[in-house]
């Protein structure tokens, strides 16, 4: 796993992780990088600095660095603790649940731009995770 600082053409910045520097690349390229602030998908690498260990055994990368980082690891750990995964399905159950079709329920999952701005005009209430939710990450 490799973490980014990156930047909107906005100049938004934000961190995010990837499987690798050509997994960025890839999902950059789908269009599937997005800024947490805007959503844009117009999004660089920004400048940043490694992140070094000094201590032996020590492990940086296990622990929130901030307490934002941490109030936003407990919101997904909440989320994904009361609310059913439905990955790419998540439009159409969306609509399936709002329309009363399926069992009404709290879900999450992934949905592209158009899909979202279509539900939302259409009156179904949904809102963007401030994460991915994108479980084949890890």
């Amino acid at each position: 796993m490799i973490q980014f600082s990156l930047k909107c053409h906005r100049d938004h910045r934000f961190d995010s992780w990837f499987k690798s520097a050509a997994a960025f690349d890839t999902l950059k390229t789908q269009g599937m990088v997005s800024c947490s602030v805007c959503g844009s998908t117009d999004v660089e690498k920004a400048v940043m600095a490694p992140r070094v260990s000094t201590k032996r055994g020590e492990r940086p990368l296990s622990a929130p660095a901030s307490p934002a980082e941490q109030a936003l690891a407990e919101l997904r750990s909440q989320i994904e603790k009361e609310s059913d995964y439905v990955g790419k399905d998540f439009a159409r159950e969306a609509r399936r649940i709002h329309d009363g079709e399926a069992e009404a329920r709290q879900i999450h999952g992934e949905a592209r731009l158009d899909e979202a701005r279509q539900l939302l005009e259409d009156g179904v209430p949904v809102m963007p995770l401030p994460f991915a939710t994108n479980r084949k990450a890890n």
